[in-house]
């Protein structure tokens, strides 16, 4: 069994590959497999598909593999610290919560600097994961999954309406924060990722080295406490890890939703509920569907592309619903 996930991690893993260099040769200008390896071997400024190569293409390609493997694990944690299987950055509202605050600092506060927003995105991530956890406990039944649901979609439709009135309040500055409200990795530079990514990667480390926790909690608190764990210093541990995730990955690539839905219940049909490998192949399948999504916005109306966040929201949408209509939300 453990040879047969690590071989489908592998796969994914070669995709992840294949998607990357695909992410360099496809677009509105073509590229050859010989003008994409002079980039890196021979680079020459003068020549413009070199040019693309290098200063948008691997740039954009960077960034949609890190944010889709991040948001993935997020979705991934997330589901398993709430017992719901709908339970995702973007379902919980955390991802309005993080863009909100990030439309607060650019509009009012004229903040533009990269490392201030990341930290506004975590700040954002963190009310709403507060929030939604709050709302979720209220009542004499404590928390069950369509309670959490409905909080998190309160929180989502209340954040993303303060965020409509800042803009009404400020129309001038809707060019600004558009980036951020559809979703996209075009014309995003590695500049944009490096403040946050040392927080990515620690994170996504924590989920890992957190994996046999995990697999201990979701057999029940009982059962956890009864093996010597501390439930509470692993939950919380969690969610801090859900909001570096999900906040900064906001923060890079703005708005993207249903990776965190979608890509976990792929990958629970490789590797089960066995976190040590859920998590790592999340992470890959994360960064696979992102390229995909990604490559798939630049032909859909070229020459034009859609902002990728769309290109998300319609694989989502009928997944959500697929997975609702089975009767996984209960009381």
């Amino acid at each position: 069994m453990k040879s047969l996930k690590l071989g489908w991690l592998l796969l994914f893993l070669a995709a992840l590959g294949c998607l990357l260099a695909g992410s360099l040769l496809l677009g509105r200008t073509a590229i050859s497999w010989s003008t994409m390896l002079d980039a890196f071997r021979q680079y020459d400024e003068s020549n413009a598909k070199q040019l693309i190569v290098r200063t948008e293409r691997l740039d954009r390609a960077v960034i949609a593999a890190t944010t889709g493997a991040a948001l993935a694990v997020a979705g991934a944690l997330m589901q398993a610290l709430t017992r719901n299987p709908l339970a995702s950055p973007s379902v919980f509202g955390i991802n309005s919560g993080a863009i909100l605050f990030v439309v607060l600092g650019t509009l009012l506060l004229d903040i533009h600097d990269m490392s201030q927003l990341m930290w506004l995105g975590f700040a954002g991530a963190a009310l709403t994961a507060l929030c939604v956890y709050m709302l979720g406990a209220v009542g004499s039944d404590g928390m069950t999954p369509m309670k959490l649901v409905m909080a998190g979609a309160a929180m989502t439709a209340l954040f993303a309406s303060m965020t409509q009135i800042i803009l009404v309040m400020d129309d001038t500055g809707f060019q600004d924060v558009i980036f951020w409200l559809s979703g996209s990795v075009s014309g995003r530079s590695l500049d944009s990722l490096l403040p946050v990514l040392p927080f990515l990667v620690a994170a996504l480390m924590a989920a890992f080295l957190m994996s046999g926790a995990i697999n201990v909690l979701i057999t029940g608190e009982d059962i956890a406490r009864g093996l010597g764990q501390r439930t509470t210093i692993v939950k919380i541990a969690m969610g801090l890890t859900v909001v570096v995730l999900a906040g900064g990955s906001v923060g890079v690539v703005g708005s993207i939703g249903f990776v965190g839905l979608v890509v976990p219940h792929l990958a629970r049909a490789f590797t089960g509920n066995d976190y040590r490998w859920l998590i790592p192949i999340s992470a890959v399948m994360g960064a696979d569907l992102l390229l995909l999504a990604d490559i798939g916005a630049r032909f859909l109306i070229m020459p034009q592309e859609v902002p990728i966040g769309i290109m998300m929201a319609m694989i989502g949408v009928p997944f959500f619903v697929y997975i609702a209509r089975r009767g996984v939300i209960r009381d």
